[in-house]
């Protein structure tokens, strides 16, 4: 009787897949883990030979001390959640009108609108916010939290003009068109009708909007320095001479876009990340 090996080869090669996977996706997440809780850990050890909290209670503001070369993170953390709560009502704001025009109505060059908001990812990001640092230097913005949040606003403009046209594009026209029927006007159609219809998709969108704002480093380092210190930007300057301190800003800063991801997860429908195609 002749065995067959396929279907063992194939469980097989899904285990290393799997195991691939996930050694890929939580071992640098281990790896910062061990590092900030490492009190020394020198080659060829495989994990930290002596452990300690001391750079979480240093960063959480739990502890005062020079001797690890760490600081509290809370300002630079409330600063940059701050930040991220502006930038995402500004954009929205923005980009809900923007996006139901762009869904509903036949404007013209509409592709080239929607290709338009993507141009600030779409070229290396250094020259542009060089020349933005020189603009904003010229009107008083440099280094200042405005002039951060605007840096913001216009990469979170990316996320939520594309998901909020998706989303409003997803909601069938028909809906909006019976509320007109028994007379209910425009707005009122909108309001009651539309808006809570594209809820999931508008939440998912902020969301992105805040990670994007949340993370930003390279607009943030050329606009806000040297005043206006985010957490990112107190990662970037940790990095060099303190692992451990760099390695619990980083753990810190995973954890939002971690949540975020499964809220996303839950509430963004299919036929919306369909619509941004």
């Amino acid at each position: 009787m002749k065995l067959n090996y396929r279907p063992i080869l194939i469980k097989t090669f899904e285990l290393v897949l799997l195991v691939l996977s996930f050694l890929i996706i939580f071992g640098p997440m281990t790896s910062l883990f061990l590092w900030s809780v490492a009190q020394k850990w020198y080659w060829p050890h495989p994990l930290p030979q002596e452990i300690t909290f001391a750079y979480w209670k240093q960063a959480l503001g739990i502890e005062k001390s020079l001797a690890i070369g760490a600081v509290s993170i809370v300002p630079a953390f409330l600063l940059s959640v701050g930040i991220a709560i502006v930038t995402v009502i500004i954009s929205m704001a923005l980009a809900i009108p923007a996006g139901y025009a762009l869904a509903k109505y036949r404007i013209p060059f509409g592709t080239l609108v929607m290709f338009l908001f993507l141009m600030p990812n779409a070229f290396p990001q250094q020259p542009i916010f060089v020349n933005v640092l020189q603009m904003f230097t010229r009107m008083g913005l440099a280094g200042t939290v405005p002039g951060v949040i605007l840096v913001h606003i216009l990469l979170g403009l990316v996320f939520g003009v594309w998901i909020t046209s998706a989303t409003f594009r997803s909601i069938p026209p028909s809906m909006e068109e019976a509320a007109r029927s028994v007379g209910a006007t425009a707005p009122k159609a909108f309001f009651r009708i539309t808006l809570p219809l594209a809820a999931p998709g508008l939440l998912a969108s902020s969301v992105f909007v805040f990670i994007t704002s949340l993370d930003e480093f390279t607009g943030t380092f050329f606009v806000g320095l040297p005043f206006v210190q985010t957490l990112p930007l107190t990662l970037y300057s940790s990095s060099g001479y303190n692992m451990q301190f760099a390695s619990v800003i980083a753990l810190i800063l995973l954890v939002p876009s971690i949540l975020f991801m499964f809220l996303i997860q839950r509430v963004l429908k299919a036929e919306y990340v369909g619509g941004m195609g």
